[in-house]
């Protein structure tokens, strides 16, 4: 604005709040301007409490002024608590567990909170669990609207928080600066819910309304007589369009009352006394006492209103001064919907005729043409009957360019004078509240114009006046082609485009825009945006008003991975749960992935019981998407090293067949996914990490898995049966690796070696050479009985591998073509393949290693039986090799005396 010192542009109401008051006055400028140092210093104490001392307290919550249209020019009177329009609740939120109390002391709190590294960030983080909480309060459809007020009121005591937080912060600071912008998203998101709690609570009533009420409506509005008053209310009750305009023209101001209560609670200072202009009085009285002059500038020397205009002459200084700072205070109000402050305030000033002006707006009405009072008494007539006059005259004067730009914003303001209203706004609200007063103005006016008694003459308005008869949809265009650059990029804002398709109620378009953001933005979008869009979008389907379901689910989606990656486990269960089945499992199988601590895996099964979430499907996926972090492919080759530790990733795939442990029903998912598993570390030789897996399933889980089949199935299915036999076998393969392992250490390892002679020696060593023989005898003879034990529990074991029953190992008895599986079908295969041979060859060393020659032709026979088939796993070259290994263990048959099949020679 063009009215402090400075000459700056700043906002009227900014430049107030930011402190940018007119230096104090000299002394010799008389006794009546020494209050001035006073009351501006008690004003600057009391905005300095207001907005960062201790005793700070939160603002009282402003709602609509207990009707619906309290900031309309065009309702004189109270509407009755009973009018389907009432909204006097409709920004006053509910009072819910754990609210805010505005009198704790948070300064501890807030000292700590500016240690972090992004205090604004840490300072909020209790939103999401206070938005859900707040879900949880409110589950039924009936409740969206008590819904909505828990949320505005969760956000109020969020911005409270942070206000008390930056008014100890050091602005400069980079984290500072965050904490600025989190301040101004929640306080953006806290008057967004208001005005969807407004618009969408006019929409449901009025729903209800044409259900119910609509020939009612008529019949009453028919039986009315067409005054101004009348035909404005029921022109409100007929088009929504109009009636929901005025909302959001209730809505902005509502907002900007908010700050309004941040100015000084009366202007005093600009008089003691209700004199207007008491420098230039002061100074014309001077005059005709004969007191000289120390100016000789050309003062108006009459003080009636229109004098400096009339004479072309100049106030006093700081009249003149004062009378730009009153003009920016009423237009402030006004924008505030404050027209009763705005009077008081000119009344307080001594300029009794300036309130005056302000009031022509009321629209006429004469109750006693439907009845009379008690006892036919008359009732007082209400509202101007020469409004048209009024309204030209009020257009004239935001056109006059004596007048200052803000003195003819402020009757712009009643006479729908856009051109002069604009260059007093400087934000995007300010835009859109400008526009849609003047939208609602021009169309009240042609009600009353078109509609009104037929004889009553009005006088003709301006043909640029009828130009602003536009639609809701034209002003957004508009304003995002303003040649302000700021409030171009402002209507580009997030909550700015969330604000405008509210207000259009388009919300297939709403929902679009939310989605691009969430899948085409360059950038990560703020955590508290995706909560209140998430939050927004659940609103919708409450309300029956969501569209374009895929694209929902998107931006739900965003949001659960949002609180997955910032840690937020407590709620991962709620959210997830109102996504659609398939997106359940997906989403909550990743979040619980990152999970390893047993007794959060135990709360967050129960979390996800508690919402109905398919559990079983979930920790099914989940270790199917840990297990298949590597894919494998199986292949023959023996060379590959065992392995005889466990990785870390390895300890993950371990580990997530917990999941599948926790619920007994489950148990036959635990052994299949188990069973995959381990053929994937058995086919790495990882058999250190394969027993590991085997033994995480309880040792009952084949009799459980027969029981709960019988039980539910009468017969346990083909696919389970299958994962048993599959289970036995790896047990029995891993027993014959493990037996061969501790015959291998034992036969090379644990050897007694026998001590050596000292030629030479004395007696003394000669008999502790003895002693020692004697004790490697009796060490070496325990040594071959427990070799020949474990080589034949080694035997044993292999041969249970070898000659596995049913058809062979790793071979399922049953087929099963519902649940079938040909990547396990291969693995197994491949298994088959690459273990038997190698269990062969492992036993003939056993076997010949023991000189047990003739159970080593044995194997022959076993191994070309075609009851077992075994030859078929052995390849050209591994064939060739264990012939020649058969070779070896018949010489040996020979060089004791035994034919080469091992019978004894006759």
């Amino acid at each position: 604005m063009a009215f402090n010192r400075t000459g700056s542009s700043q906002n009227p109401l900014e430049s107030i709040l930011e402190g940018n008051m007119p230096p104090l006055r000299e002394k010799d400028k008389g006794n009546v301007f020494k209050r001035r140092s006073v009351n501006l210093n008690r004003s600057i104490q009391l905005l300095d409490e207001a907005v960062g001392s201790p005793s700070y307290l939160p603002l009282t919550p402003k709602t609509p002024r207990g009707r619906l249209l309290r900031h309309s020019h065009y309702t004189p009177v109270k509407v009755p608590s009973s009018s389907n329009f009432d909204v006097s609740q409709m920004f006053t939120p509910t009072p819910r567990k754990g609210q805010f109390d505005v009198t704790e002391d948070i300064t501890t709190t807030n000292v700590s909170l500016l240690m972090e590294e992004d205090p604004g960030l840490a300072a909020s983080s209790g939103l999401y669990h206070d938005f859900q909480q707040s879900m949880k309060r409110n589950p039924a459809p009936q409740q969206v609207f008590d819904l909505l007020s828990d949320y505005e009121q969760v956000c109020k005591d969020q911005v409270y928080v942070l206000k008390k937080l930056v008014s100890r912060a050091v602005p400069q600071q980079d984290k500072c600066k965050k904490t600025y912008k989190t301040l101004g998203l929640l306080d953006k998101e806290k008057v967004t819910w208001q005005l969807v709690h407004s618009l969408y609570r006019d929409r449901t009533d009025t729903e209800i309304n044409n259900h119910y009420h609509e020939e009612d409506m008529l019949i009453e509005g028919a039986e009315k007589i067409a005054t101004d008053q009348n035909l404005v209310d029921n022109l409100y009750a007929q088009n929504d369009t109009l009636r929901r305009s005025q909302l959001v023209i209730d809505w902005l101001e509502s907002c900007a009352s908010e700050n309004l209560d941040m100015l000084a609670d009366n202007v005093k200072f600009f008089s003691d006394q209700p004199v207007a202009w008491e420098n230039t009085l002061h100074h014309l009285k001077n005059k005709v006492s004969g007191v000289p002059m120390a100016s000789d500038r050309p003062l108006v020397d009459e003080l009636d209103p229109d004098a400096p205009i009339r004479q072309n002459r100049i106030l006093d200084d700081l009249d003149k001064e004062d009378e730009d700072r009153l003009l920016q205070h009423i237009f402030i109000c006004l924008r505030a919907g404050q027209l009763e402050k705005a009077q008081e305030v000119c009344q307080k000033c001594g300029q009794f005729w300036r309130a005056a002006t302000l009031e022509g707006w009321r629209l006429y009405h004469d109750p006693n043409y439907e009845k009379l009072g008690p006892d036919n008494q008359m009732a007082a007539v209400r509202g101007n009957p020469y409004r048209d006059v009024w309204k030209k005259v009020c257009w004239n004067m935001a056109n006059e360019t004596k007048l200052s730009m803000c003195e003819k914003a402020i009757y712009a303001v009643f006479s729908g004078n856009l051109p002069a209203l604009l260059p007093m706004c400087r934000s995007w609200t300010d835009h859109v509240w400008a526009y849609f007063k003047v939208m609602v103005d021009v169309q009240v006016e042609k009600e009353i114009r078109t509609k009104g008694v037929p004889d009553r003459k009005l006088d003709d308005l301006p043909p640029s006046y009828w130009d602003r008869l536009m639609e809701p949809r034209n002003v957004f265009e508009q304003i995002e082609a303003s040649p302000d650059e700021i409030v171009r990029n402002e209507s580009e804002h997030w909550f700015c485009v969330i604000e405008k398709y509210i207000i259009l109620g388009d919300v297939g378009a709403l929902i679009e825009v939310m989605h691009n953001w969430v899948v085409k933005t360059g950038q990560e979008l703020p955590g508290h945006l995706l909560r209140f869009m998430c939050h927004l979008i659940l609103f919708l389907r409450a309300v029956g008003h969501a569209t374009k379901e895929e694209l929902c689910t998107t931006i739900l989606e965003a949001y659960v991975e949002h609180i997955i990656t910032n840690k937020h486990s407590h709620l991962v269960a709620h959210y997830v749960a109102r996504l659609p089945r398939q997106s359940q499992v997906i989403w909550y199988a990743k979040f619980l992935e990152g999970i390893e601590d047993r007794t959060e895996r135990q709360s967050c099964l129960q979390q996800a019981e508690e919402e109905g979430l398919d559990i079983p499907l979930i920790t099914k996926t989940v270790v199917e998407n840990i297990r298949h972090r590597d894919t494998f492919v199986v292949k023959a080759d023996t060379t590959l090293p065992p392995e005889t530790t466990v990785s870390e990733e390895d300890r993950k795939k371990i580990e997530a067949i917990d999941w599948l442990v926790f619920d007994p029903t489950q148990r036959a998912e635990a052994m299949k996914q188990a069973n995959a598993v381990m053929r994937s570390f058995i086919a790495l030789k990882k058999h250190l990490a394969a027993r590991e897996v085997f033994e995480k399933l309880p040792a009952d889980s084949v009799d459980l898995i027969m029981r709960y089949s019988h039980q539910q199935k009468g017969s346990v299915g083909s696919s389970d049966e299958n994962a048993i036999r599959e289970y036995l076998c790896i047990r029995a393969y891993l027993d014959a690796v493990e037996s061969f392992n501790s015959w291998f250490s034992l036969f090379h390892h644990d050897k007694p070696v026998k001590p050596d002679l000292i030629v030479g020696g004395n007696f003394t060593e000669r008999v502790a050479y003895e002693h020692r023989l004697k004790q490697y005898e009796a060490e070496n003879d325990r040594w071959k009985h427990n070799v020949t034990q474990q080589t034949r529990v080694t035997r044993d074991r292999i041969f249970n591998v070898l000659l596995f029953t049913d058809g062979g190992w790793m071979k399922d008895q049953r087929g099963d073509d519902e649940d079938s599986d040909p990547l396990r079908t291969s693995q197994m295969e491949s298994l088959r393949k690459l273990y038997l041979p190698a269990l062969c060859f492992n036993l003939h060393y056993l076997l010949h290693s023991t000189r047990m020659y003739a159970e080593c032709l044995q194997l022959a026979d076993v191994i070309a039986s075609e009851q077992y088939q075994l030859y078929k796993t052995f390849d050209k070259d591994e064939l060739q090799r264990l012939l020649r290994l058969f070779r070896e263990s018949s010489l040996a048959l020979l060089d004791i005396g035994k034919d080469p099949l091992g019978y004894e020679l006759v």
